[in-house]
């Protein structure tokens, strides 16, 4: 596994940090799922999604159903990035996003951790 890219977005005090890697199993995701669990410990949610060539994932990792590992999910196979995963950390700012706010944060975070490449 290989770390390509880190990219923040931040919109109403709620910060989203996109870690864009190279990865060759499910295991190495869970690795830096982990790891990113343990370096960021006050965020309270780390949804991602990778695409593999002989499979895939994702996680809303609590936040509301398909406002986070879908559109992750949803990027990386139409832009067809095979052997990826975007992992996003989100620290809560305080102001409630919606769902419909909550999936634009996530796709811009996870588009700029790509396109810095």
């Amino acid at each position: 596994m290989k770390l390509l890219n880190v990219y923040t977005y931040e919109i109403k005090k709620s910060k989203f940090i996109a870690y864009y890697y190279e990865l060759n199993s499910k295991e190495e995701a869970k690795i830096i799922y982990d790891n990113l669990k343990k370096e960021h410990k006050k965020s309270k949610h780390i949804p991602y999604a990778y695409l593999l060539s002989n499979t895939a994932g994702k996680s809303d990792d609590k936040e509301p159903s398909n406002t986070a590992g879908l559109p992750i999910y949803n990027l990386l196979n139409e832009l067809n990035l095979i052997n990826r995963g975007i992992f996003v950390v989100r620290y809560f700012g305080g102001i409630k996003l919606g769902a419909g706010g909550l999936l634009r944060a996530y796709l811009t975070a996870s588009k700029g951790s790509i396109q810095k490449n």
